[in-house]
């Protein structure tokens, strides 16, 4: 909730571009106004000794004795009631239209989008979710994604694989042994209890907790499987089964970490059975303990770690404390046991650089007095009315202090399906990929690898500071080393391409202590500068915030569209940040999801919604709008050329209702179908060449040029569409009704003939909306035609 800061109104950058050009539509049709007003101005000033008796401009009535004027105002006011006549005809020149159209097309896309068989997560049974209806064309245009790492990248599905225990690796790296086929199990009052996911056992330290409770080691080995059963807030569930004498032990809490570690202790011996708010009961090697829990720190973005004080049976207290290493250590008393801590460290090493999560636990034994105090200062702390969580966090880090180390864990997170792939398709179409994770630098650096987002042919940066100073002389060097590495070969990354033989990519990879005095701070400009010379930047141990801090650096410092994906709580910020907010419906919870513009069930999909779909989409659009403004202005030329030729009166010879229905029926279907249906590339296609996507980058399909050609074409268009009805009736006796109705045929044919010039994928749908809005004009005329109250009936 902290994190949610309420989702921000999106608008997509074709749409507010497109806003810039109905401001010179709107410009442009003052012109036109201020054209036939001045023209009107001077054909009165010439005519106006004849104005009393010119045929259609008689001023004076003489068929009374009396003779009195027509409606006619005088020479100012008629100027200023042309002008505003001309707004009314012309009014059709700003396409009012084309919003509710784009909306319908967005719709039509959306479903499109949804039903999408290619975005479906079978494990899951999430379709895609169209959830913000107005920025779909931005999809064709992103050219950074922010992604976390956990559960986005990764399936967070966690195992626990190994752990060091008072200096000693167990990473069951041997056999495992038969009897653990099944998992630990209890039993108790003829029922059997059972964990309800089996985990893999180190089949010498199953030997161990089972046979050395009495050695030193011992001891310390059952502290650390009690502090991974006690420090959490997971909480049991007994499950029944189809065999009433099992029963299941099912453990649910918010953390996947938790869940791994609290079902590691089971298999171990050291089963959680209940859990209250005052107490907890574990199962240690067959012996029922329960241990009074006087109180717990919860896991805090700021802190990194948690810690339970629990009272054992024999009246001793003990704080058990488990969190990120880089906290952690700070916390543990170096003095005691150095080889320990040294052996621990090199153990956290080896697990992070093979991908695991690592995590380091710690106790001590707390005095009566020191309980005392602590219990008491918790107490004023929890009922605190005002700065409650500060007071909490400061106590919390009173107490998780000169800690006894105990150990690590090592658990592993896979990388979800086509993650390599997907990452490697973004590279190739120029998006540049950043990585922000809360994970330790090592394991994102095992994961950047194993995703092909670093390779071995990368340079690595590093920038791990603790000060201001450090962290401006780490990035100036660093910005000297990256323009030397892309000068050397001879081209800029910017595409985040290799180019060349000889270029050699940069990695940034960057920290969250640096990030903090980086961020809101001069050192952003050098940050961003830097970044801009890499390929890829992995950000590690960054809190919620930061994520957030580094999408607006470089929406700040940048046109270029940012997407960001992310499957918790923690990304929100980032989510609604960028311009396109991706939610993946994961392991974690909605909140992603409900903060997203689009959800889905897998990073892969991004690849099919962005090539695919992000193309599509800004094309159509793209196209779509142009051929809105064409046909919009086609229309108010003819009108505009036609008022030339009757003295500027504003006269039409074009019907009132055929311009009413010209946007409604006459032009607008073939536009919605072909904004929703067209395609100027194949799915295949698209896939296979992601430089294609490239086209979103450049503007391609929307641009300045582009519009002023549109409008140059209209003008041509709209001068041969009038002028060869009318120079080839020019002799004859045809009224202006008569030619009216051919000049909106003219236009209609024209500008559906227009756009099936343009229309790159036929199916029956446009051929029906195309040739059928054809045959619903010529109907649309006859029958206004036959309605005798009309003008030019029959």
């Amino acid at each position: 909730m902290l994190n949610n800061s309420g989702a921000p109104s999106k608008r997509s950058r074709l749409e507010t571009h497109m806003n810039l050009e109905i401001i010179f539509l709107s410009l442009f049709l003052v012109a036109l106004c201020t054209v036939v007003s001045v023209c009107a101005a001077v054909w009165l000033r010439r005519h106006r000794d004849e104005l009393d008796y010119l045929p259609f401009y008689r001023r004076k009535d003489f068929s009374e004795d009396e003779e009195e004027n027509y409606n006619y105002h005088g020479w100012g006011l008629e100027i200023i009631f042309t002008f505003l006549m001309s707004v009314i005809v012309f009014q059709i020149m700003i396409p009012i239209s084309l919003y509710i159209s784009m909306e319908l097309v967005r719709v039509g896309q959306a479903y499109f989008m949804i039903r999408d068989a290619e975005m479906y997560d079978e494990s899951s049974d999430t379709r895609f979710q169209c959830r913000a209806l107005n920025i779909n064309e931005d999809l064709g245009q992103i050219k950074y994604v922010f992604s976390d790492k956990t559960g986005t990248l990764t399936e967070n599905k966690m195992e626990f694989q190994c752990a060091s225990i008072w200096g000693v690796d167990y990473n069951g790296g041997k056999a495992t042994s038969q009897d653990q086929k099944d998992g630990y199990f209890v039993q108790a009052d003829g029922q059997v209890l059972r964990p309800k996911m089996v985990v893999k056992t180190d089949p010498e330290l199953l030997q161990f907790v089972r046979n050395g409770k009495e050695t030193k080691e011992g001891s310390y080995v059952h502290d650390f499987f009690l502090a991974l059963a006690a420090c959490n807030t997971i909480v049991p569930i007994i499950v029944d089964t189809p065999d009433p004498t099992l029963k299941l032990i099912d453990y649910q809490g918010e953390s996947p970490d938790e869940q791994a570690l609290v079902y590691a202790a089971a298999a171990y011996g050291f089963m959680l059975i209940e859990r209250t708010s005052g107490h907890i009961v574990i199962d240690i090697q067959g012996e029922r303990k329960r241990f009074n829990v006087l109180g717990l720190h919860e896991f805090d973005s700021d802190r990194k770690r948690m810690s339970v004080i629990l009272g054992f049976p024999n009246q001793s207290v003990k704080v058990f404390v488990k969190g990120a290493d880089t906290t952690m250590f700070s916390v543990i008393d170096r003095s005691l046991n150095t080889s320990i801590i040294r052996a621990t460290e090199g153990h956290l090493q080896s697990y992070s650089s093979i991908g695991l999560r690592t995590l380091v636990i710690g106790m001590r034994e707390l005095s009566t007095s020191e309980f005392e105090e602590w219990h008491s200062a918790f107490e004023v702390a929890s009922t605190a009315l005002m700065g409650r969580a500060r007071l909490l966090r400061k106590i919390a880090s009173n107490i998780e202090s000169n800690l006894c180390i105990l150990g690590a864990s090592g658990i592993e997170d896979k990388l979800q399906q086509g993650v390599p792939e997907a990452i490697e398709s973004l590279r190739t179409a120029g998006i540049k990929v950043w990585v922000l994770t809360g994970d330790k630098q090592e394991t994102a650096i095992s994961i950047g690898y194993s995703s092909k987002l670093l390779t071995s042919k990368m340079t690595q940066v590093i920038v791990n500071s603790n000060s201001k100073e450090s962290c401006r002389k780490s990035l100036e060097d660093a910005i000297i080393m990256s323009k030397k590495l892309t000068t050397m070969s001879g081209t800029t990354n910017e595409t985040g391409r290799t180019l060349g033989s000889g270029s050699t990519p940069v990695a940034l990879i960057i920290d969250g202590t640096s990030l903090v005095y980086i961020l809101d701070s001069e050192l952003e400009e050098r940050l961003f500068e830097l970044a801009c010379n890499c390929s890829v930047v992995l950000c590690c141990r960054v809190a919620p915030l930061q994520k957030a801090g580094i999408v607006s650096l470089v929406k700040k410092r940048t046109s270029d569209m940012t997407l960001a994906i992310g499957d918790g709580a923690n990304d929100v910020s980032m989510i609604q940040m960028a311009d396109v907010g991706v939610g993946i419906s994961g392991q974690e919870g909605r909140q992603a999801v409900m903060a997203s513009d689009f959800a889905m069930g897998q990073f892969r999909f991004l690849v099919p919604l962005l090539f695919v779909h992000g193309h599509w989409n800004y094309q159509r659009m793209g196209y779509m709008i142009l051929y809105n403004f064409y046909r919009n202005a086609v229309f108010v030329l003819v009108l505009f050329w036609y008022v030339l030729f009757t003295c500027f009166t504003l006269t039409t010879a074009i019907n009132e209702w055929s311009s009413v229905l010209y946007s409604v029926i006459y032009t607008s279907v073939p536009t919605i179908v072909v904004g929703i249906l067209d395609k100027d590339l194949s799915r295949l296609t698209l896939l296979k060449h992601p430089q294609l996507y490239g086209a979103g980058h450049r503007d391609e399909c929307y641009n300045k040029t582009l519009f002023w050609i549109t409008m140059l074409d209209t003008l041509y268009q709209s001068v041969v569409v009038f002028f060869i009805p009318l120079l080839a009736y020019w002799g004859s006796t045809i009224d202006a009704s008569s030619i009216g109705d051919l000049w909106t045929l003219a236009v209609v044919i024209l500008v559906n003939l227009h756009l099936a010039m343009d229309v790159i994928q036929w199916n029956w749908i446009t051929h029906a909306a195309i040739w059928g809005s054809i045959i619903a004009t010529f109907i649309c005329v006859i029958i206004i035609d036959a309605i005798p109250s009309l003008v030019g009936y029959w």
